[in-house]
């Protein structure tokens, strides 16, 4: 049986075509992808994100905890700020990528994919030997997504915290809609400006900031939007999605996350499998791509060819771009061909159709 987020039978009223993602019942779409996915480039689009899991960490070990466990420095965060890193497994492999907040000097939230929830619960508890308190609050949280170039002008109409101020991994406790602590942050998965807004269920009402937002951002264009324009919105800008582009087979240096990867800040559960990795030079790396011609249209899972017809890699995720209107896509290639610009071919299906390496964003405003 799937889970239900609260907003569930507002999206049944809204005439979303629900389908399950990550053991949810989601909306992937209301009046259609292209439609919603325009609305969050022009406009703005409200997204329920609920399935994300959220797990609070407390207590004077909570950072020892978490400098463990993921490959980021989470010492350099302050209270207020967001920070994007991931987990590994002892062979280098990603358990998950992640987002940790700081709430205050010795309370940490972190925020993981919906389908690896009990999988990272495991995986925490499991190295929590400093003794941290932690505690799987992801049934007690409802998250929203407004994204959009209007994002900031339809929040503050229902807040007294001045969300312009807000800078991109940084969070606020305030109040919207009347509703009392809601943690408004701006990380972001569309490449638009916009805000998450984490509700605990058991202080406010969830569906009335739902129903506020849309009726507030009706007359600046919002529009509900479902994880069909959610995945296209991302894509174009080359943030890779857990399960497709990063998982326990790859490693944070082929993935491109070298950057997050902080080497010289102690011990973390995968290190020296990832500074190996570093050190030898990657074999591959996550690429992205734009289809020369026409309306072929990569997938996940669809071989990649060098000019001669000789396989050099796989695609992990793939569209037709609806800001560009052409297919692009991600996918591992060998590094002897995964130099932007060179030529390559995708495999759809029974003909080989050229593409040609690209370095994401794929979209740029």
């Amino acid at each position: 049986m799937s889970k239900r987020t609260p907003f569930y039978h507002e999206h049944e009223k809204l005439g979303a075509k629900i389908i399950d993602f990550g053991g949810f019942d989601m909306p992937v779409q209301y009046e259609g992808i292209k439609q919603e996915h325009m609305a969050v480039r022009e406009k703005a689009g409200l997204f329920d994100v609920s399935h994300m899991g959220e797990f609070f960490v407390k207590g004077p070990e909570a950072l020892s905890l978490i400098q463990k466990v993921t490959i980021n420095d989470a010492s350099k965060l302050v209270p207020g700020k967001a920070q994007y890193t991931a987990m590994c497994y002892e062979d280098g492999g990603i358990v998950d990528d992640l987002l940790v907040y700081m709430l205050s000097d010795e309370e940490y939230m972190l925020v993981v994919n919906a389908s690896n929830i009990e999988k990272d619960w495991g995986w925490i508890t499991s190295r929590n030997s400093m003794d941290a308190e932690i505690e799987n609050r992801s049934d007690d949280y409802a998250l929203l997504a407004l994204q959009g170039p209007n994002s900031v002008e339809i929040l503050q109409k229902l807040t007294e915290t001045d969300v312009s101020e807000i800078k991109f991994y940084t969070f606020e406790m305030g109040a919207v809609a009347g509703e009392e602590d809601v943690i408004i942050s701006a990380t972001g998965y569309t490449g638009e400006k916009g805000f998450e807004l984490y509700i605990d269920t058991k202080k406010a009402d969830a569906v009335k900031i739902w129903n506020e937002l849309l009726k507030k951002g009706e007359e600046l264009g919002l529009e509900p939007a479902g994880l069909g324009a959610r995945d296209t919105l991302r894509l174009e800008m080359g943030f890779a999605l857990y399960g497709n582009d990063i998982s326990k087979d790859t490693n944070p240096i082929e993935a491109n996350l070298g950057w997050l990867t902080k080497l010289d800040k102690g011990d973390f559960v995968g290190k020296e499998a990832v500074a190996e990795v570093k050190d030898k030079g990657r074999s591959r790396k996550l690429s992205g791509f734009v289809i020369d011609e026409g309306r072929n249209v990569p997938r996940s899972g669809y071989k990649i060819l060098n000019s001669e017809g000789d396989e050099i890699g796989f695609v992990t995720s793939g569209t037709q771009s609806i800001s560009l209107n052409k297919g692009i896509g991600m996918g591992y290639i060998d590094m002897d061909h995964a130099k932007e610009g060179e030529s390559i071919k995708i495999q759809i299906r029974k003909k080989e159709v050229s593409a040609t390496v690209t370095k994401p964003p794929f979209y740029k405003k």
